[in-house]
């Protein structure tokens, strides 16, 4: 193991998912930083961090999830209170990136998001950034400083192979999610058929053609994130109207906005299998959601992020 580059490091957390931050921090054999996140009676969000962090290696975990610019804003007032409180290196642990979703000009006079997050983490002081599955990996090149870009589908492959089905088909909900769809079905030496869809308006989807052999198979869908949950459920209703014998769906990132819920229960969908980069409300868990943890690939990530060892060994 390389020499580190810190004699310590500290671990904090914002309040977006607390659960996940605990859970990460208990595996490195830390207790989460002695800090507190609360607001002015007029909104604004203050930060108070109540122990030092001079020269220390400090993580901050933070999903930048519902309520998306609340958690947007903790986040960024707290890299920016360890900034002023002479932090040796500040590490911003992102599970899920919002605003991904806007990554380009789609058309004109659109703005790119993904890009203007990227900017005010680097302004408010963050040396690096730690994320998961973000909705287009090019989004690492945003940044000026090191972002680190775990993946989420081999803790799903590995669930899907101790499932030990047979005959399974790995379906990517639309062109988008190909590559994704083709990185789990080699573990799993199963093939990969194709949802072309259209969509006719934002969070509206339409199913057009299914490009593979799915007839008599055990079909697993698979996404980055969940949000109104319209492509995945009409890809699952698809694939169970053109003979699908099982239809299984897994995402990295549950947003489960709005209608998602209603959608998938009404849905074709028999087990839905979820990562925790975004904490699930209680009424919104469902009998056939399992949710996997992230946090020890996170803490994982964190210890070699400390000693400079490699973090693409994690994937080999």
């Amino acid at each position: 193991m390389k020499q580190a580059a810190f004699a310590d490091y500290k671990v904090f957390a914002c309040n977006s998912h607390m659960e996940l931050a605990e859970e990460i921090a208990s595996i490195m054999g830390k207790t989460l930083g002695k800090a507190t996140v609360t607001k002015f009676s007029d909104g604004e969000i203050s930060v108070n961090l109540w122990e030092t962090v001079r020269g220390i290696d400090s993580y901050i975990i933070q999903s930048t999830s519902e309520p998306v610019n609340d958690n947007l804003m903790e986040l960024l007032i707290m890299i920016d209170a360890m900034k002023r409180a002479s932090a040796g290196r500040i590490n911003a642990i992102i599970p899920y990136y919002g605003y991904a979703r806007q990554d380009r000009k789609a058309k004109a006079r659109d703005p790119i998001t993904a890009k203007l997050v990227a900017d005010l983490l680097v302004a408010a002081g963050a040396d690096r950034v730690l994320t998961m599955d973000l909705h287009a990996p090019q989004i690492q090149g945003y940044f000026n400083i090191p972002v680190d870009h775990l993946l989420g589908v081999p803790i799903l492959v590995k669930y899907f192979k101790d499932k030990g089905l047979d005959n399974m088909v790995v379906v990517s909900p639309d062109h988008g999610s190909v590559t994704r769809a083709r990185n789990m079905a080699q573990p799993l030496n199963a093939p990969i058929a194709i949802i072309d869809k259209r969509r006719p308006a934002p969070n509206k989807s339409e199913i057009m053609n299914i490009i593979g052999e799915i007839n008599g198979m055990n079909c697993i869908l698979v996404d980055d994130m969940i949000d109104t949950a319209g492509t995945i459920t009409n890809a699952a209703n698809a694939l169970k109207e053109m003979g699908a014998k099982s239809v299984m769906a897994c995402a990295t990132h549950p947003v489960l906005s709005g209608p998602a819920i209603e959608r998938i229960q009404s849905s074709a969908i028999e087990e839905l299998v979820l990562l925790n980069t975004i904490p699930i409300p209680m009424e919104k868990r469902i009998p056939i959601m399992k949710i996997l943890s992230v946090a020890p690939l996170f803490a994982e990530a964190m210890i070699r992020v400390f000693t400079n060892d490699s973090i693409s060994r994690l994937f080999d």
